[in-house]
């Protein structure tokens, strides 16, 4: 059943009670009911089978899983029609991010753009390094950057920095986004760390944050 509905589930459970049955059932039902009130008055929207079930269960009333048998309809029923009169659950609420948090922050598009794929960049890094962690062997490149490595049967792989991909327009939006005057235009300053504070002194990117765009710029 879903949506939400106007019918008042004592009505649901009076009409299940007139179908007559074993007092075992009707005193079942009449605990199944009051049992979903006191959820109701708890606040809880709460309805489904298996929340419904645990406390069922937890009450002494029926074991949980039985509510899915067919003799069980009469209790699904009044299960659903609490569950229809009370409404559905408020959906969870997504928590956003830090790093997005700050990322809103950046007015300008193509300095937002380019931090989002450091930021990115730099949570694949920590993934990686939490898998080398867990090996017990780790084999370290030390190959020069700019070196070109070859061996015999694969073809040749060009070891480039970072700095060296970058387009014109990026290490520009890079260089503009730690400079002084941009930064101080927007209220912020670089910390003695690298760190980027607003002029309350909150952290808006963490230590190390402007000196991480420098290494990339080969600065």
């Amino acid at each position: 059943m879903s949506g939400m509905t106007d019918i008042h589930p004592d009505a649901v459970l009076e009409a299940l009670l007139a179908k007559g049955g074993r007092s075992n059932r009707r005193e079942n039902l009449a605990k199944m009911h009051e049992l979903c009130r006191k959820q109701r008055d708890a606040g809880s929207r709460h309805f489904s089978l298996p929340v419904i079930g645990r406390l069922a269960e937890a009450a002494g009333i029926m074991k949980g899983r039985a509510l899915y048998n067919a003799p069980s309809a009469d209790y699904r029923v009044l299960i659903e029609a609490w569950a229809a009169y009370v409404g559905p659950a408020a959906p969870k609420s997504t928590k956003t991010l830090a790093s997005h948090d700050y990322l809103l922050r950046i007015e300008d598009p193509a300095i937002r753009s380019i931090m989002q794929t450091i930021i990115t960049e730099r949570d694949k890094l920590k993934a990686q390094l939490n898998l080398l962690k867990a090996n017990t062997q780790v084999t370290v490149d030390r190959r020069p950057l700019g070196a070109t490595v070859a061996a015999p049967g694969i073809p040749s792989v060009a070891v480039l920095a970072l700095s060296a991909q970058l387009t014109p327009s990026e290490r520009e939006a890079l260089q503009k986004a730690v400079s002084p005057d941009y930064l101080e235009e927007r209220g912020l300053t670089e910390g003695s760390h690298g760190e980027i504070v607003n002029e309350r002194g909150r952290t808006m990117f963490e230590v190390g944050f402007a000196r991480a765009i420098r290494k990339i710029l080969g600065d």
